[in-house]
């Protein structure tokens, strides 16, 4: 690990649910920073230290059932409002009164709905990779079933209790591995290969990683890290988030079409399906995000973009911050 990434002070918290473990940088205005799967604070390692520097109090947290916070028992420990009053509790426990919010994947999405549904708290939000989309249309189950035709796509294939955690916990570390380059701009499967986002029938997620080097971001360190935390809580509380969200779409009803007002910005990857499959969302961002200052999609850039681009993603977000509103 680099002496930026161990330059830090952990510390832990109370939450709703337990403990949060929480990495702070600097001092200044909050930047509450959220990562999403299967990852852990460390996904920010590049961005605490430069907006340290740039003056900005940085705080990186484990997300509830990740690394060193609590992993409660119940499924639906891990719904959406939950993961939003741990946001909210991390800003109070650091004495403060409001904060700007980042997520990256997952933590785009619990970014967004922490902004959406505690407006008083989040001032504003960024979200990398995975763009706002409001809450509409039929329940998520339904409409995951229905893609991949033959095969099954991988959100469904997390959906089902113990399923993935047969496939992954034998071996963490290798299985890791191979998601991150799947999902790499630069190691991602080449056109014309089978889809890792999608399953065979009978099949696992890993038939379809690639198996060649490792992302370049990604050194035997890193992998390190991240598999060691997930060896040691195991993957149901991560996979949490993907079993709740038919439970979300129940729960946020009176948000439904709802856009979030307050200043945001969205980067994304051109060769992450994220990206691309929710092209119609960044399309709707003048009705579903009025207060968009900056959205940008880094050509040749996959999915694990704070990671992969860090230099443009440090760029973009402290001019972003630098512009925001006292």
């Amino acid at each position: 690990m680099s002496q930026q990434a161990t330059d830090v002070t952990h510390r832990l918290i109370a939450g709703p649910a337990g403990r949060i473990h929480m990495v702070e940088q600097g001092t200044g205005p909050l930047v509450l920073l959220v990562h999403g799967f299967p990852e852990s604070w460390y996904s920010w390692r590049r961005q605490l230290p430069v907006l340290a520097e740039s003056g900005y109090r940085a705080v990186a947290i484990d997300v509830r059932g990740y690394g060193r916070s609590s992993k409660p028992a119940g499924t639906d420990a891990y719904r959406m409002l939950e993961l939003v009053e741990d946001n909210v509790a991390v800003v109070h426990a650091l004495g403060e009164q409001s904060a700007v919010i980042v997520g990256h994947d997952w933590g785009a999405t619990i970014a967004a709905n922490s902004a959406l549904v505690r407006p008083d708290v989040f001032r504003a939000v960024g979200l990398l990779s995975v763009p706002y989309a409001p809450r509409g249309g039929p329940r998520p189950s339904e409409v995951f079933a229905q893609m991949g035709g033959e095969e099954e796509f991988y959100v469904s294939y997390f959906q089902e209790p113990g399923r993935a955690e047969a496939e992954i916990e034998p071996d963490v570390r290798g299985w890791l591995a191979g998601f991150y380059a799947a999902l790499d701009g630069e190691t991602m499967p080449g056109t014309g290969a089978p889809d890792p986002h999608f399953v065979a029938r009978g099949g696992t997620l890993r038939d379809r990683f690639p198996t060649g080097p490792r992302p370049a971001w990604l050194s035997e360190n890193d992998l390190d890290l991240y598999a060691g935390e997930f060896e040691r809580t195991g993957m149901s509380g991560a996979l949490g988030r993907y079993r709740n969200m038919d439970r979300d779409w129940e729960d946020l009803a009176d948000f439904d079409g709802a856009p979030i007002t307050q200043p945001s910005l969205f980067v994304g990857g051109s060769l992450d399906a994220s990206t691309m499959w929710m092209a119609d969302a960044i399309s709707a961002y003048p009705t579903t995000l009025p207060g968009l200052m900056s959205s940008q999609v880094l050509d040749g850039c996959g999915h694990w973009i704070q990671q992969e681009r860090p230099a443009e993603i440090n760029r973009l977000l402290t001019n972003w911050l630098s512009s925001l509103p006292v």
